[in-house]
């Protein structure tokens, strides 16, 4: 699992590298396309993961202690929390496609020529990155769901929770993940 992780962070790694470096060669236009991002929506995505973060190290935590129903319990509590995430990026998603916010041909933003053209680089990055990152989450859910039908045969005890806990890895990575894109892509520009 570190290894996979490690391998993640070098992917991500380059992603926020080269945001960084479009950020620098296009600021004004990376400025004026971040505003069209509401903070609202990013900033309770992002205390939603916090505090998945928690239902996920509880989960483990019962696991640890041969808890069988607190393990469930808090299993499907953080799968309820990654999903209320990706019910947001949803309703984000859909307002960028009605406002034509999504590159390609039929991308609008104010201004016309070059700064048009480097928002676009703003929003192939922004939908490139929340995109895997959610990819990510909705993987993360698929596990969550089968831990839980094993937790609920009873297969995770004191002596064996090791899925449980590596799957709690792969989900504080992906929440760390975040905690990073949110200040990047929200609040970087909005000062």
């Amino acid at each position: 699992m570190w290894v996979f992780i490690a391998q993640e962070i070098m992917f991500f790694g380059g992603l926020f590298l080269a945001y960084t470096v479009y950020r620098a060669m296009y600021h004004d236009a990376f400025a004026a396309a971040s505003h069209h991002l509401d903070l609202r929506y990013g900033a309770f995505n992002t205390a939603v993961l916090i505090t998945s973060s928690l239902t996920m190290a509880l989960a483990v935590h019962a696991a640890q202690l041969g808890n069988r129903k607190g393990t469930i319990g808090f299993l499907i509590g953080t799968i309820f929390l990654g999903s209320v995430f990706l019910g947001v990026k949803v309703i984000e998603y859909h307002d960028k496609f009605v406002h034509h916010l999504v590159p390609g041909l039929n991308f609008h933003f104010e201004g016309a020529g070059a700064l048009e053209h480097q928002a676009q680089v703003f929003y192939s990055l922004y939908f490139l990155m929340t995109g895997l990152h959610a990819l990510h989450m909705i993987v993360g859910i698929g596990i969550l769901f089968g831990l839980v039908y094993f937790a609920w045969k009873g297969r995770y005890s004191a002596q064996y929770f090791s899925p449980v806990e590596l799957t709690g890895l792969y989900w504080h990575f992906v929440d760390i993940i975040w905690i990073f894109l949110f200040p990047f892509l929200y609040l970087v520009s909005r000062h």
